[in-house]
């Protein structure tokens, strides 16, 4: 029996055995020599450029906690785009595609990874020239999930709010997260915890906070508004009953807004445009907008065309007519203006070197205006048996540190609580690094509203075929500055400079092309300042 060891062969038998029963089109892509693949879901950045043997991903039925585009791109300047969800997979040396709905075919746009976005980004998702809040990308964020998770209530609200003026913290958008109205599909505050709400918010735009309410597309069952959306055929149903369905997400089993239905939407965005005037509320945390909540074939919609993929995105065009938005779950929508986050990560070493990656991967699928998660994880359920006093403060200053040169940072577990008066001041140095800095980011964020560009962009992206085709751990701050931090725990790490003449934040010169061991200390943040390029 003869063994296949070439790529070539491996690449066919995977192709017969994975694909054989399939009833759909088929597209395999060998690679080109030395041609690597990144796209399709941003929660696969770590994974990017694709690596051998990965599982199937399907882009109709997953979103791994995070934004999905029918768009894949090559190091060797192709690319393939459909405006429908398919599935890929990587073995040795190729790609494997297929789609329910159409013949997938690589397009060759040049001969690197910036051509190949720039050529399909002007073709499938061009910049709309307009922008998410300028505040977003000029101040630090902070988010009250991590400490009052579901127990969101004014007094602690107003003393987190209190705690980073007291701190010297700069001051920017202040999100109330999930659990502070009676239930889903309402848009009134628990009176039980919060006996003034629009004192509370009046208090905290006096501060100089802008303020967002955590919501989602969910009704709670029973409800007053689930009988009123119900009776106006505002709701998703089931084919079998007829009724209104009932849908598992992680809080429960809920109703959902028919977002297919225009009148459902209309009837959405007037009830926060009222909660808004009522409140004072600047705009809203568009949450659990996944892909994988409308998978079940029994689900019937307004529109009967409608597929997962549509009812996500069909969520995020809501958050066009609000100025103050942030959205963790997409589909396409690359160049719009809205504020996407990275999905909850884990409170651990791991998930810090995951930020640099997925965020490279959103820039790449089109979504220059990305939030790198919270500060130190965004997954609660990573500090609920955690000794608080214990945890550990170097891997919450580097986290900090690489959200510092993105184009937005945001705090959640609050560092003057978990942190001493050293780290503390470290976290604010960078908190203040990033106000700093908050001009040229802004204008890096004018630009990709005109331009398309990333605002982070990958070393192989800025310095095509220069060796930085595998860097997970180096990005560029638009083309002036190269950020080198540490994602691991120690003090000492390589960077690897690409051509021209780099100055670091000692001042130090080198030219590149040059690979360098540096010291790390725990309150720096390597970066290098373009001079010159040769």
């Amino acid at each position: 029996m003869r063994v296949y060891k070439s790529n070539i062969s491996m690449f066919v038998l995977l192709l017969v055995c994975g694909f054989l029963n399939a009833q759909n089109y088929k597209t395999p892509i060998q690679s080109l020599p030395g041609e690597k693949w990144w796209g399709g879901m941003v929660g696969l950045g770590s994974k990017m450029p694709f690596e051998e043997n990965m599982r199937l991903y399907n882009l109709a039925t997953e979103n791994l906690n995070n934004q999905n585009v029918p768009f894949i791109l090559s190091s060797a300047g192709r690319y393939v785009w459909s405006d429908k969800p398919f599935t890929l997979t990587y073995a040795e040396n190729g790609l494997l595609l297929a789609s329910d709905y159409e013949k997938l075919e690589p397009v060759t746009a040049g001969k690197t990874l910036r051509e190949a976005y720039q050529v399909a980004m002007k073709k499938h998702f061009p910049p709309s020239g307009t922008l998410p809040d300028s505040l977003f990308f000029s101040m630090p964020q902070y988010n009250t999930w991590i400490e009052l998770m579901y127990n969101q209530n004014q007094k602690d609200i107003l003393n987190y709010a209190d705690n980073i003026l007291k701190h010297d913290f700069p001051v920017g958008v202040f999100m109330v997260d999930d659990n502070w109205q009676k239930y889903y599909g309402n848009f009134d505050f628990k009176p039980e915890k919060f006996p003034d709400a629009k004192g509370m918010i009046d208090k905290l735009h006096q501060q100089g906070f802008r303020i967002m309410l955590w919501i989602c597309p969910f009704v709670s069952p029973d409800s007053p508004e689930f009988r009123e959306l119900s009776a106006k055929g505002y709701l998703v149903k089931r084919k079998s009953t007829r009724s209104p369905a009932i849908i598992r997400w992680w809080n429960g089993y809920s109703a959902s807004y028919d977002l297919s239905n225009p009148e459902a939407v209309e009837h959405l965005k007037t009830q926060l445009c009222k909660l808004q005037t009522a409140y004072g509320v600047d705009g809203f945390k568009f949450d659990a907008g996944d892909i994988s909540h409308y998978t079940d074939p029994d689900l019937e919609y307004y529109d009967k065309s409608a597929t997962s993929v549509d009812m996500c995105e069909y969520w995020a065009k809501i958050g066009l007519d609000f100025p103050f938005n942030e959205y963790r779950a997409g589909w396409k929508m690359g160049g719009q203006p809205l504020v996407q986050r990275l999905g909850d990560k884990n409170y651990s070493w791991g998930a810090v070197q995951l930020l640099i990656p997925d965020m490279l991967a959103a820039g790449l699928m089109g979504y220059a205006y990305t939030c790198p998660d919270m500060i130190g994880g965004g997954q609660f359920a990573s500090f609920l048996n955690v000794d608080q006093t214990k945890l550990d403060q170097e891997l919450i200053v580097r986290s900090c540190q690489v959200h510092a040169m993105m184009p937005m940072m945001q705090f959640s577990v609050a560092p003057w609580r978990i942190l001493n008066e050293d780290n503390l001041a470290i976290c604010r140095k960078y908190a203040r690094l990033h106000e700093s800095l908050g001009t040229y980011i802004l204008q890096l964020a004018q630009y990709a509203a005109q331009s398309g560009e990333p605002i982070i962009q990958h070393m192989e992206y800025a310095f095509p075929h220069e060796g930085f085709v595998d860097c997970k751990d180096q990005f560029m701050l638009g083309e002036k500055y190269m950020v080198a931090p540490m994602v691991t725990k120690g003090t000492k790490r390589t960077i690897k400079l690409p051509r021209g003449i780099w100055k670091d934040d000692l001042g130090n010169h080198f030219k590149g092309p040059l690979t360098i061991e540096q010291e790390v200390p725990i309150d720096r943040l390597p970066y290098f300042e373009r001079i010159w390029v040769n």
